[in-house]
């Protein structure tokens, strides 16, 4: 929007929010644009009512070059549906060609318009250079990728010769908009696929993979989210999942919107494409809808129904059906959380439950026997891995009473203790991942079952050194912590596993993207959600911070955790109900609920870890 300034003439609005509620209708001018002068950036609206919702006004008559641009900027960010308002400031012909939809470029501060001044003799053409700084761009998949390169661009304006009116006949493809308009216009929401890169299971549950996505929260978004859903997913995604849905299923033509009814239930009507699927192979396509819409209505959705093209039913898939079908976060419930304790042991508390006091796990890995500075716990819960007090060594055991532990099943040969092992983590199908820093031998490896020799992950992405691994409980995904020239990063890579004929897999890491770009420096992390992490770091010349960040480089809206002095290490869950844990410098393990501060568990602990 533009904001009154001093100096900036009279000005009158140019949107209008409308919010129904308790039978009032609240109108609120939240814009305004110049009926004469200069043309003054299109600076981001504030934040609003989640329920106002903001409508454009079309040009008026008569409209100078200048307060059409403004216009048209403007109502890029209103909640018009198809953008028919902003095609009102188009030529016939550009609103045929103009696809909104193609991306949205997102920029700090919103677009500022500079006249070009280049209009020809007759005076019935105009330019105007649209510039600033981008912070990231959504592309036709509604996939978010951090970007902060500059943004500049040019939009044409033609004196029309019928009508006497200013109109844009020349733009760029796709929307712009400041970043404070995107967050009112737009909403992160995971798509659920399932992975197709990892082994076998025994017949359980199906793994699910998250694939955020951005879409309007305030067009339909459940109708946009199972239309993106049906189209597959994102392409960083795409080499590591599958979809059950037949190729090009659709939604039934003619269905423009959905909706859950008084009972939470969404019929979904879907095109011939799906008609002869079996039972089986509806209940997996019923669970992807299922757990992607569930977190787009206040009180949920309970379940899906599936029809075919004639409108008789497919299946119907509940809540609780689906979590037969297959898991995801939330479903993962930790029975304890587990740290090193003064006499470096490992120990547990139950989840969730600070009245208790933490105890040894069964074990040798709770006996003391080896001294340990950090541990790994499987997320079934009935193993362990643990680094030697040193660094050097890395032990696996089973959290049985009695249980002994042998030799350790990998050795670093770092000089100092800052080059040995990092933090291990196991992923969701039981294999365990470590990082060797070991200057003259960096490694990332991959232990089966948490046995054998290990394997050699090769990873071409990596400009640094690996100081920290975290696997997403769906093996598909990974998070790196990597250093280079005294800065570190948090990075995320996908998984990708080939094998071979008769021979172990070979296991890469591939498209490595930043997930925080605005830090500087990131000193630990963990997972916390399907497609989020809680992240300690720095920006350049600030101070420590805590923050939560999603896979694809965007700051999930919402509270981040409060802040904490001197964090060392930080835990999360993927079942985002669980609290935070951190071990901090100055109050030792402490735990972090919703809605409360954080609490001390015990003075003298480190190297919290939830399972995985």
């Amino acid at each position: 929007m533009v904001a009154d300034r001093e100096g900036s003439g009279r000005r009158r609005p140019a949107r209008v929010g409308v919010y129904i509620g308790c039978g009032a209708l609240l109108l609120t001018g939240c814009a305004s644009m110049p009926d004469s002068g200069d043309l003054r950036g299109v600076e981001s609206t504030p934040r609003q009512d989640s329920q106002v919702r903001v409508f454009a006004l079309p040009p008026r008559e008569d409209a100078p070059p200048a307060e059409i641009v403004q216009g048209f900027l403007e109502a890029l960010t209103s909640d018009d549906a198809q953008y028919e308002t902003a095609r009102k400031y188009l030529t016939a012909s550009a609103r045929k060609t103009w696809d909104p939809y193609r991306s949205t470029t997102v920029l700090a501060d919103g677009p500022n318009p500079e006249s070009e001044h280049s209009g020809n003799r007759e005076g019935d053409d105009s330019s105007y250079t649209l510039s600033g700084g981008k912070v990231a761009t959504v592309d036709e998949q509604h996939a978010y990728a951090p970007d902060a390169g500059s943004y500049r661009t040019t939009v044409h304006l033609t004196l029309q010769k019928d009508t006497k009116q200013w109109r844009i006949d020349a733009l760029p493809q796709g929307v712009v908009m400041g970043n404070s308009d995107f967050q009112r216009n737009y909403v992160s929401v995971n798509k659920y696929y399932f992975a197709s890169n990892v082994p076998a299971g025994s017949g359980g549950p199906l793994g699910t993979v998250a694939d955020p996505v951005y879409v309007r929260n305030k067009v339909d978004p459940m109708t946009e989210m199972v239309r993106s859903l049906l189209k597959g997913p994102t392409r960083w995604l795409d080499p590591v999942v599958t979809s059950s849905f037949p190729s090009d299923t659709e939604l039934k033509k003619g269905v423009t919107s959905l909706s859950p009814d008084d009972s939470n239930r969404v019929t979904v009507p879907l095109n011939k494409k799906a008609d002869r699927v079996g039972e089986t192979q509806c209940n997996k396509m019923a669970t992807q809808l299922l757990f992607t819409l569930q977190d787009l209505t206040p009180t949920g959705v309970d379940e899906v129904e599936l029809q075919r093209s004639n409108g008789s039913q497919l299946c119907v898939v509940t809540e609780s059906r689906a979590e037969t079908v297959a898991s995801h976060g939330t479903a993962n419930h930790p029975e304890y959380e587990y740290f090193i304790d003064a006499k470096q042991r490992l120990v547990r508390l139950p989840s969730g439950n600070s009245d208790n006091q933490p105890e040894p796990v069964p074990g040798a890995l709770g006996v003391g026997d080896k001294k340990l500075r950090s541990a790994a716990v499987s997320r079934t819960e009935d193993s362990a891995a643990g680094v030697s007090a040193d660094g050097s060594s890395l032990y696996v055991g089973s959290l049985v009473s009695g249980a002994s532990l042998g030799d350790a099943v990998l050795h670093s040969q770092g000089a100092k203790t800052g080059d040995r092992l990092t933090t291990p983590s196991w992923d969701g199908q039981g294999d365990l991942w470590v990082a060797d820093r070991d200057p003259k031998n960096p490694r990332l490896l991959l232990l089966e079952k948490g046995a054998g020799t290990p394997l050699a992950v090769t990873a071409p992405g990596i400009d640094g050194r690996v100081q920290a691994v975290r696997v997403a409980a769906d093996g598909v995904r990974i998070a790196l912590i990597v250093q280079k020239d005294g800065k570190s990063s948090l990075q995320i890579g996908r998984i990708q596993r080939d094998t071979e004929t008769g021979g172990r897999p070979l296991v890469s890491i591939l498209e490595l993207r930043s997930a925080a770009p605005q830090l500087e420096e990131v000193t630990a992390m963990s997972w916390a959600g399907d497609s989020r992490l809680v992240v300690v770091g720095r920006e350049s010349g600030g101070v420590q911070q805590m923050r939560y960040v999603q896979v694809d480089g965007s700051t999930p809206v919402g509270t981040a955790p409060s802040a904490l002095t001197g964090v060392k290490e930080v835990a999360a869950s993927e079942d985002e109900r669980l609290p935070l844990v951190a071990h901090s410098e100055e109050d030792g393990i402490v735990r972090l609920s919703s809605g409360e501060q954080w609490q001390k568990v015990v003075r003298d602990g480190k190297a919290p870890v939830y399972p995985g």
